[in-house]
């Protein structure tokens, strides 16, 4: 297995999913954005896009469904809520939940605010989108547990939700993180395979 990741990236999820779960894997930091700052990378992800997961002959792409595949590949682990739960069904929507609804205007408001030249920056529509995360975010913590996303326990549906309130943190959206969601990330978040991803990222040993 091998992991392509960018630092700060929604790569980020299956790279604290690979730590949660102690698996073994290639992991490769690169500089963003990867398909023009890497070269051959358009080969290995036609997309051009992070992540990028290989499995033998397989590649994903898509950092949800590569935490839910972890899971039940190299499982079986807590960390997947399984067929059989009774809230399998709110696990799944979580996972599309945390891309869909809130990773997506976070990414309208990064490309307009920081990725794009000056002159092709959108305030208004960044605006408006940090608006719509905001609002999302706010309702999506009316469905999270009184712990954890769901179930009574972390998985990877905390990894996926989580990943998008770090990410808000990252490029000036803290102000639309409500106390109640900045609490349940700063509870998930203190867990060693977390620490140990964010030590992967920072390319330094775990401890120092």
């Amino acid at each position: 297995m091998k992991l392509y990741h960018c630092a700060g990236a929604r790569s980020f999820r299956p790279l604290w999913a690979l730590e949660e779960m102690g698996l073994d894997y290639d992991f490769e930091l690169m500089p963003f954005p990867p398909r023009f700052a890497r070269e051959g990378y358009l080969e290995i992800n036609p997309l051009g896009t992070v992540p990028a997961f290989t499995d033998g002959d397989l590649l994903m792409t898509e950092s949800s469904a590569i935490c839910h595949y972890l899971g039940t590949k190299y499982g079986p682990t807590d960390l997947v809520v399984g067929i059989d739960e009774p809230e399998y069904g709110r696990y799944l929507n979580f996972l599309h939940m945390s891309d869909a609804t809130l990773t997506f205007p976070q990414t309208i408001v990064l490309r307009y605010t920081m990725l794009e030249a000056a002159e092709r920056r959108l305030p208004q529509a960044a605006a408006d989108y940090a608006q719509w995360f905001a609002s999302r975010l706010r309702g999506a913590m009316k469905l999270v547990g009184p712990e954890y996303a769901c179930a009574g326990r972390f998985t990877m549906a905390d990894i996926a939700v989580g990943y998008a309130i770090k990410l808000a943190g990252l490029i000036g959206l803290q102000d639309a993180v409500p106390e109640n969601a900045a609490a349940y990330f700063a509870r998930i978040s203190d867990r060693d395979g977390y620490r140990r991803a964010m030590a992967r990222e920072e390319g330094r040993s775990i401890g120092t």
